[in-house]
C-alpha cells in the first residue's frame, strides 16, 4: 500500500523517539522513501545518525543547514511529499502545529505541506489530558490532521494511563488508511463475510473447518483503503481484525446466515468469502456426548444457504461476489455455483494447489463472471483482495 510512497517523518522530543527507529524501518520494509525530520531536543534520545542509517537518507534538524540535499529535484521537502507523519508528537509540538507556529525544521515543513497530515502523541498522562493539549488536538482535527490515538499503560515517568506511543502497526494502518490507495469505492456499502462456522454437536465439540479467515478480512480492509463503508461479518477466528470496519462475530451458520441478511438490503456490493458448514448436527446433546463401545453415526441436516439467499433477494443495482473452493473441477463447478445462485461474479480457488489453502498468505484465484474468467498468479492475499475488488470496480462501471 505504501510502496513507493514519499513519506516525511517527524519526530519531536519524547522518550518514546525510540520508537520511531522501528517506525522508519517498516515504512522502508513497505517500499516507502522516507525523510526524517527531527527537533532539536528529540537528537537528545536519539541520534540523527540513527535514522540516516535507516533510511539512506540525511536527517534534517537545521531549518539553516545549507549542507544537505534532498534527492528529488527541483521540487521543495514539502511538495516532496505524499503524507507528513510526526510520531512521536509532543504536546509542544501539537501545540505549535495548531496554531501555525513554525520556528524549528519540523514545525516549518508542516506548515508548508499541503499532503495528508498525521500526529501520533506521546506524552505523560496528565500532559495529554490537560485541557489545552486536548483543545489543541480538536483544533488539529479541524484543521484535517490524522490524529493517532496513544496507548494506557506504563509509562517511562512511572505512571500508568494513556499517554503510550501507538503500536507501529496501528500507526502504519492509519497511515495506509489515508493514503494507502485511490478512494474508488467512496460511498460504497460492503459486506464481507469471512472465516469458518462452528456447528454445535454438544457443549464440548463442534464441527468446523480450516478456515482462517485471511481472505476475507484483505477483502475487507481493501475495501475500507478504498473509500467504502465496509461491514465484516466472521466467523471465530484467531486472525487479528482488520480495523475501520464495522466487525459483526458469529458463531454458527445460522447466526451468520442472520446477520447477513438482516444487513443485506442496505448494502452495494457482497463478497461473500466466509467457509459456511453446508451441514449441522439435526440435533444437539444438552450434555456432553460419552464414548460407547462400536461405532456411532451423527445424523446431518442442511444448513441455510446464505448466498443462494442472498441473490434470491437482491435489489436492482447489487453486485454480489461468491466464493468457490473446490478440489476438483473447479471451473465447471464454479460457473453451476454462478448460475444458480444468481450472483455476479465467482471467485474459484483450488484446494490442491500450493498456496492457495486455508492458513497461508498467499491464494491462486480464478475470478469467473457470466461472459469472462480470468485467471490470476500466486499473490499475496492482499494483492488478491485488490484485485477482485478492481474487477468489481470494472464490472460496475460497465
Amino acid at each position: 500500500m505504501l510502496q513507493g510512497k514519499n513519506i516525511i517523518l517527524g519526530v519531536s522530543s519524547s522518550i518514546a523517539c525510540y520508537k520511531s527507529a522501528y517506525l522508519a524501518r517498516a515504512l522502508i520494509k513497505k517500499g516507502a522513501n522516507v525523510q526524517v525530520v527531527m527537533t532539536k531536543n528529540a537528537t537528545q534520545f536519539l541520534t540523527p545518525l540513527t535514522f540516516e542509517q535507516l533510511t539512506g537518507r540525511k536527517c534534517l534538524v537545521d531549518t539553516f543547514d545549507r549542507n544537505f540535499e534532498i534527492k528529488v529535484e527541483h521540487i521543495s521537502l514539502a511538495q516532496w511529499a505524499d503524507a507528513c507523519l510526526i510520531a512521536p508528537a509532543s504536546a509542544n509540538v501539537l501545540a505549535k502545529m495548531a496554531h501555525g507556529i513554525a520556528d524549528d525544521m519540523l514545525t516549518t515543513t508542516v506548515l508548508a505541506c499541503d499532503c495528508p497530515k498525521l500526529a501520533a502523541p506521546a506524552m505523560n498522562t496528565r500532559m495529554y489530558e490537560n485541557p489545552a493539549t486536548r483543545e489543541n488536538l480538536e483544533t488539529l482535527r479541524r484543521h484535517g490532521f490524522t490524529l493517532v490515538e496513544p496507548e494506557e499503560g506504563f509509562l517511562a515517568c512511572g505512571d500508568v494511563g494513556k499517554g503510550k506511543l501507538a503500536n507501529e502497526e496501528v500507526i502504519l494502518d492509519y497511515l495506509e488508511a489515508v493514503i494507502g490507495a485511490e478512494k474508488d469505492f467512496n460511498g460504497q456499502r460492503v459486506l464481507v463475510t469471512a472465516g469458518p462456522t462452528r456447528e454445535a454437536l454438544d457443549p464440548v465439540r463442534f464441527l468446523t473447518n480450516h478456515s482462517t479467515g485471511k481472505m476475507g478480512y484483505a477483502i475487507a480492509k481493501a475495501a475500507f483503503l478504498r473509500g467504502a463503508k465496509v461491514t465484516l461479518v466472521t466467523g471465530k477466528t484467531e486472525t487479528p481484525k482488520p480495523r475501520f470496519v464495522d466487525v459483526v462475530e458469529v458463531v454458527s451458520a445460522r447466526q451468520m446466515y442472520e446477520a447477513v441478511m438482516s444487513r443485506a438490503s442496505e448494502q452495494d456490493i457482497l463478497i461473500m468469502a466466509a467457509a459456511v458448514a453446508d451441514y449441522r448436527p439435526q440435533n444437539i446433546a444438552a450434555e456432553k456426548i460419552k464414548k460407547m463401545d462400536g461405532d456411532s453415526v451423527l445424523p446431518l441436516e442442511r444448513t441455510d444457504d446464505i448466498l443462494a439467499s442472498a441473490g434470491a433477494a437482491r435489489r436492482p443495482g447489487q453486485f454480489l461476489c461468491g466464493f468457490s473452493m473446490e478440489t476438483e473441477h473447479m471451473l465447471e463447478n464454479s460457473r453451476k455455483k454462478l448460475e444458480k445462485k444468481n450472483i455476479d461474479m465467482i471467485v474459484a480457488n483450488n484446494l490442491r494447489q500450493e498456496g492457495a489453502g486455508f492458513g497461508v498468505d498467499t491464494n491462486i484465484v480464478t475470478l469467473i463472471t457470466k461472459d469472462s474468467e480470468e485467471s490470476l498468479p500466486m499473490l499475496s492475499k492482499d494483492e488478491v483482495a485488490m484485485k477482485i475488488l478492481d474487477a468489481i470496480a470494472a464490472r460496475i462501471k460497465e
